[in-house]
């Protein structure tokens, strides 16, 4: 057989096989976009300082839904919803040669049911961070303007028109931090002088007004915190030591009410607030939800193994949650073992639980309530009514602070 001869062959035999495989293989997948279902009443945002993104969980069946990146923040600032424009806003930052060069501040619109980028928003003002960002950006009511807090060069709030899609203005609020959203054109702001700072807004978003509210906390021996819970036309307020300011803002000035999370023997014990997110509020029931622990002065941030619930009609407490033990929990999903059994059981009984630093609620009619510590890789799941442990999401990441609801 000549040399010609043998090529064709081998040709042959070789495009016979090709052609084989070709009609044996499996069809190839036509490229298609997931998409997640309609924001639903039990999903929460977990940030990730580690990985600097956001999961979104389902706390009914554990689940990760959704990820969102946060480029190169400190700490991720949960993506804000939007049910007017069925979006996700992320407050990002970034730099020219990764973590240095040129910064460049911008707001990231997430189609809701996609998670495709539809756009973003150049910030000409560089957005503050911190360990939590808690209040650091907030939607106005009617969802047009995003407001966020700027600390460096000078205290400011910049304005984003969502609707028009371009940045509005800045106000500078020296001496002031936090956002707390008043109406679709007004917000609040803590002051360093123990007021609370009103900001009005033109239709386009520009300064209009500003007041301030009569001094009602000591911004040096017993700070307010950022962290704080609206219902209606009331932001309520809670210091270091645990006392509670409810600040009426439908009033000019805002009418204030005071009282105390602890009685005179609870003080006497030490009891007070602590924590990152240390509060969360179920509007519907009136039911405040508290992280405490024992401790002194400065202890503010130390997480707690209880959550005390008050009724903000009677501002009473009513019940006290026992936290359940996430060192257990995180190193359980670490070393592969189950939730129930003896492994379990083995580790809660010699590890010490960590305690909460940060808890949400849910707001429907069977709500939830979520725990986290702040330092490892797991949340907790309880009924918010009963207490009840339910369930803990894991691959939450393994620093965090903050919890969202959307």
């Amino acid at each position: 057989m000549n040399r010609g001869v043998r090529c064709a062959l081998a040709l042959t035999v070789l495009c016979s096989l090709f052609a084989t495989r070709a009609d044996s293989a499996e069809p190839l997948e036509t490229p298609s976009v997931a998409t997640i279902p309609p924001v639903a009443s039990h999903w929460v945002w977990v940030p990730d300082v580690l990985f600097k993104h956001s999961l979104l969980f389902d706390g009914d069946s554990g689940n990760v839904l959704a990820v969102i990146d946060s480029g190169t923040t400190i700490s991720p600032k949960p993506p804000l919803f939007s049910r007017v424009r069925d979006e996700f806003y992320q407050v990002e930052i970034d730099y020219a040669r990764g973590s240095r060069g040129k910064r460049t501040d911008f707001v990231t619109i997430y189609d809701a049911t996609t998670l495709q980028v539809r756009g973003d928003i150049v910030l000409p003002t560089p957005t503050a961070e911190s360990a939590t960002s808690i209040a650091f950006t907030a939607l106005l009511d009617d969802e047009r303007f995003l407001a966020t807090y700027n600390q460096f060069p000078r205290t400011s709030v910049s304005i984003t028109d969502l609707e028009k899609r371009k940045f509005a203005a800045e106000i500078p609020t020296a001496g002031c931090a936090g956002i707390f959203s008043l109406d679709p054109r007004r917000f609040a702001m803590l002051c360093d002088n123990g007021t609370a700072l009103v900001v009005s807004l033109s239709e386009t978003g520009e300064k209009i007004d500003m007041q301030s509210s009569e001094v009602f906390f000591d911004p040096v021996e017993d700070p307010a915190m950022l962290a704080a819970n609206r219902i209606g036309d009331r932001w309520i307020y809670q210091t270091f030591s645990g006392h509670v300011h409810e600040l009426d803002f439908s009033q000019n000035p805002p009418k204030l009410v005071s009282w105390s999370l602890f009685s005179q023997a609870e003080r006497a014990a030490e009891w007070r607030p602590g924590g990152k997110q240390h509060t969360t509020l179920h509007r519907a029931s009136q039911r405040m939800y508290v992280i405490v622990h024992q401790g002194g002065s400065g202890t503010h941030k130390d997480p707690g193994s209880q959550v005390w619930v008050y009724d903000l009609a009677t501002r009473e407490r009513i019940e006290r949650l026992s936290m359940p033990n996430f060192t257990a929990a995180f190193l359980g999903q670490t070393m592969g073992i189950g939730s129930s059994g003896l492994g379990p059981w083995f580790l809660r009984a010699i590890l010490p639980g960590g305690g909460a630093h940060s808890i949400a609620v849910t707001q429907d009619d069977t709500p939830l309530l979520f725990a986290r510590n702040a330092e490892l890789g797991v949340v907790a799941v309880l009924d918010a009514q009963s207490g009840e442990h339910l369930r803990d999401l894991t691959e939450v990441g393994l620093f965090g602070t903050r919890l969202e609801i959307p």
